[in-house]
């Protein structure tokens, strides 16, 4: 350690009170977080790349300090999903340290890292009370059945109104409109169950029967349109 002339020459004072750090709730407990293994927590993070042009939410599933489980889920250029890809190698094993000084390639998956690092660090992760935590695994709990993410997709135009093509159900087919052309409803296709179908043995068409769906008030439609085409 080298210390300055000024300091050199200063005389000593001792500290006075030193109350330590203060508890943060993790996992159902209270710590006293002074390490990076007394880190432990399920969170996620939201990042955004610098010419703003795409996002990435981040979970992750820590314990003492490990990441144990991660999700990356992307929306944004063609980079950043191959990122995303890297991320999902680079991550898990490591501490939430090196992850956080780990070069992840996409500004957006490295700024959810540090949006997440801010949460688990001062205990607001997703488990901070749930004794325990969530279980290794949680992440693909998160994802639903068919293990896709949940994508909303809309577009519109004051020229021609609204369109919705992608949901939390899925892929939309249809928009259903009323007697004034506002949307009542729609028709989708789950596509993670039609794979899911598909990957058992059935056919592509009937599986895509069988995953298909309506919600609102499709039936009361006067007409339906292809969001994509009409």
């Amino acid at each position: 350690m080298i210390y300055s002339s000024e300091v050199n020459n200063m005389c000593t004072v001792t500290q006075g009170a030193h109350h330590g750090c203060a508890p943060i709730p993790e996992e159902g407990k209270w710590v006293y977080s002074k390490e990076v293994s007394d880190i432990s927590g399920y969170t996620h993070g939201i990042g955004w790349c610098a010419p703003q042009q795409g996002c990435c939410k981040l979970s992750l599933n820590v314990k003492e300090g490990i990441i144990e489980e991660a999700l990356i889920e992307t929306v944004g250029c063609s980079g950043m999903t191959h990122s995303a890809a890297m991320a999902a190698e680079a991550l898990v094993g490591r501490t939430v340290l090196e992850a956080l000084n780990t070069d992840l390639v996409c500004d957006a998956i490295n700024t959810a890292m540090r949006e997440l690092f801010l949460q688990i660090a001062y205990g607001r992760s997703q488990s901070a009370f749930s004794e325990g935590g969530l279980v290794v695994g949680a992440g693909l709990e998160d994802l639903g059945k068919g293990l896709r993410s949940m994508v909303g997709t809309s577009y519109a135009t004051k020229l021609k109104g609204p369109r919705y093509l992608e949901l939390t159900e899925g892929y939309i087919t249809r928009n259903a409109l009323d007697e004034n052309n506002e949307i009542i409803g729609y028709e989708y296709v789950n596509l993670g169950r039609v794979m899911d179908m598909v990957k058992d043995g059935m056919d592509a068409n009937e599986a895509i029967k069988k995953a298909t769906g309506t919600y609102g008030r499709f039936a009361d439609a006067v007409k339906y349109i292809d969001p994509r085409k009409e």
